[in-house]
């Protein structure tokens, strides 16, 4: 029997939450470690701040930041009736992420449209799970179902996620962009198609 989203968000969100802060802390480094390769020619990356057990980390943002890389993060925001909008992007400064809604950190204002995301080669996108042809299991809000079709179509779309999280089927809906690629802690990146 096939599992719903909403089941599979459940199983990994609870998965995730026996990661212990050692595990988690040395998937972040291997997920670092695997930067440098992807980073190459990049100019502008888009990226994340991991929030909880997330995979990545603020280093693997910094890394970027330091070897010249343009890192824009996210800014979500809901309309007056509360459904989400594409992402708006923020430049990412060394030591400036303020609160945002929803648990996350931002950079502060002046912020970029949705469209900026066009300018990235490479966009780190959070997930709870990917499968072989690239389908993307996300929290379910859809901000970034809302901002990938603005995405530069010759950008690499790289869902980041735990190795048990790289699987081999999810269930796919018709808004779904697939991702082009995983970046796992053991594999490293990952190719699709």
């Amino acid at each position: 029997m096939q599992r719903s989203k909403a089941q599979l968000r459940a199983a990994i969100l609870r998965a995730r939450s026996g990661v212990t802060k050692h595990q988690h802390d040395t998937e972040s480094l291997a997920l670092a470690r695997h930067l440098p390769a992807l980073a190459t020619g990049a100019a502008t990356v888009c990226a994340y701040v991991p929030v909880g057990s997330e995979p990545g980390s603020l280093e693997l943002i910094d890394n970027l930041h330091d070897r010249g890389v343009r890192v824009l993060l996210p800014v979500a925001r809901r309309d007056a009736d509360g459904t989400p909008q594409p992402l708006q992007w923020g430049e990412y400064r060394t030591g400036e992420l303020v609160a945002a809604p929803h648990g996350l950190r931002e950079p502060p204002e002046p912020w970029l449209a949705a469209e900026a995301i066009v300018g990235a080669s490479l966009i780190l996108v959070p997930a709870l799970a990917v499968d072989r042809t690239g389908i993307r299991l996300g929290r379910g809000a859809g901000f970034y179902d809302r901002s990938l079709p603005l995405a530069d179509a010759a950008a690499s779309l790289i869902a980041v996620v735990r190795d048990d999280e790289l699987v081999d089927h999810l269930p796919a809906e018709p808004h779904d962009v697939p991702m082009t690629h995983a970046l796992t802690p053991r594999d490293g990146l990952v190719e699709f198609g």
